[in-house]
């Protein structure tokens, strides 16, 4: 533990934790579903209707009602549809999550999905999925609540002769490849017999709701869990060139490798004549043509075309929660996005300038940032996460500024970094003299991807279990001065 002189350093340690645990608390699933829908009766309110699709629903429309619900915060979402539903007969429904709610609804099956690699449970969740959705007719409404982990936690392969070990080691290698999620879910969604829009072109004559708790870029959300429910705007020539720009083909299991490598390769469901963001009213439209969700589904599949689509939080409410903690604590706060996607190092340096550029000009800051950085993986790793191996890199560049007060955090909103239990770590300027101490040292720590057993001896371990949530990492830095 830190030394009592160390007391500025332990005071932003807590502070710190409070703001990540904090931002996250006040995400709230219930209130966020409050604030966009309603149910009165038999009608579904959308509050802030944006042209895609009704401003209501009417459940009384339809004889059945389906409800799949699959990612990590699939059991909150789930909880939170059911209490404000008016009870319907003909509901049935598919709960996939690494964490289970304790409370179980008899309609509905559960399912605990491997995260981050798929079990056997991700592959029955699919199955069954599927079975469902192939009931739906035109009487039918479906929900799909959807969050992050479900690329993991909710696969089929498209081949059905490809095994559940073949498809664990195709996960594993994209998770070590180094490419940002989105470029790793064009590759899932051409895999995955429920990903890239399958899941709702299994039901094609069904009405559909989809409502979003996003762990990606607001300008893709179609990589959400891989995008089961949006059309796919990749196409089967982007994945030939992914595998090749990360010399995957020679690496896959020969079984994947032929998969990809065939002639009659299928295309995923989606409009390919052009490529702006799928329903991209939160992100930045394309400066020569404005792009709302309207004209993105004109062109879709009819499957598609009557779908609603919600986003119920994101990253956007983590970054202005955290922001609002941080100035009640009396910090100026900066926020910059900039390195999402980046690879760790590089977005550590970026973020470590700005950082010693700001803390000149203001003597109480707290530097922002969401997102998540990659890491490439050349051999197998120890116990971490790119948010642990961040926090490492930042520690080697504090270890300069002795007897000042700063600390960096850097956490995943799920509570879950790699392969490890903890959410994350924090570093400050005594971080490389007490790991030493402790006979760690952290570029070896660093290169060997193992920087989890030398936070836990340190008590610099962002634990905080599983937290129903999937908003994306965030990463604090801190300074302080008299």
């Amino acid at each position: 533990m830190m030394a009592v002189s160390d007391v500025g350093l332990e005071s932003l340690h807590a502070t710190a934790t409070e703001i990540f645990t904090g931002a996250i608390a006040a995400c709230n699933i219930a209130s966020a579903f409050d604030r966009r829908l309603r149910f009165e009766g038999d009608t579904l309110h959308r509050l802030l209707p944006d042209g895609s699709g009704p401003a209501t629903i009417k459940l009384n429309c339809y004889k059945r009602i389906f409800v799949i619900a699959l990612g990590k915060a699939a059991g909150p979402m789930l909880e939170t549809l059911l209490n404000r539903m008016p009870r319907r007969k003909g509901l049935r429904g598919i709960c996939c999550s690494n964490n289970l709610p304790k409370s179980r609804n008899w309609r509905f099956r559960y399912f605990e999905g491997g995260h981050p690699l798929p079990n056997e449970e991700s592959f029955a969740a699919a199955r069954a999925a599927l079975a469902m959705l192939k009931k739906a007719k035109k009487d039918t409404l479906v929900f799909f609540l959807i969050s992050g982990g479900g690329s993991a936690m909710f696969d089929l392969p498209l081949d059905s002769q490809i095994t559940h070990e073949e498809t664990i080691a195709f996960h594993s290698l994209l998770l070590g490849s180094g490419a940002p999620i989105n470029e790793i879910n064009t590759l899932r969604k051409h895999f995955s017999a429920v990903k890239g829009g399958r899941l709702a072109m299994a039901a094609p004559e069904a009405a559909k709701v989809s409502l979003l708790v996003p762990d990606v870029p607001l300008r893709a959300l179609d990589a959400l869990s891989s995008g089961p429910t949006s059309p796919d705007h990749s196409t089967v020539a982007d994945v030939r060139e992914l595998l090749k720009k990360y010399k995957l083909n020679e690496r896959l299991p020969v079984s994947i490798r032929n998969f990809f490598e065939r002639e009659d390769l299928p295309e995923s469901p989606g409009n390919k004549g052009w490529r702006p963001p799928f329903f991209p009213r939160l992100g930045k439209p394309e400066p020569a043509r404005k792009v709302t969700s309207a004209t993105t589904m004109s062109g879709e599949d009819s499957a598609f075309r009557d779908s609603v689509f919600e986003i119920l939080l994101s990253s956007h409410d983590l970054v202005e929660n955290a922001r609002a903690l941080a100035e009640k604590a009396g910090f100026y706060v900066a926020v910059d996005n900039s390195c999402d996607d980046w690879d760790y190092a590089d977005a550590e340096r970026y973020l470590m300038d700005l950082f010693n550029t700001l803390r000149t000009k203001h003597k109480r800051l707290c530097l922002i940032s969401v997102g998540e950085v990659t890491v490439t993986l050349d051999k197998t790793p120890g116990a971490g996460g790119r948010n642990q191996q961040f926090a490492m890199a930042s520690a080697l560049d504090l270890e300069q500024y002795q007897g000042e007060r700063l600390t960096v955090l850097s956490a995943g909103s799920d509570g879950i970094d790699g392969n490890t239990q903890a959410a994350g770590a924090m570093a400050d300027p005594t971080t490389v003299g007490r790991a030493h101490a402790f006979g760690f040292h952290l570029k070896s720590s660093l290169t060997a991807f193992d920087a989890c057993p030398m936070f836990t001896a340190l008590g610099d371990s962002v634990v905080t279990g599983p937290t129903g949530q999937n908003l994306r990492d965030l990463r604090l830095l801190i300074a302080e001065r008299d």
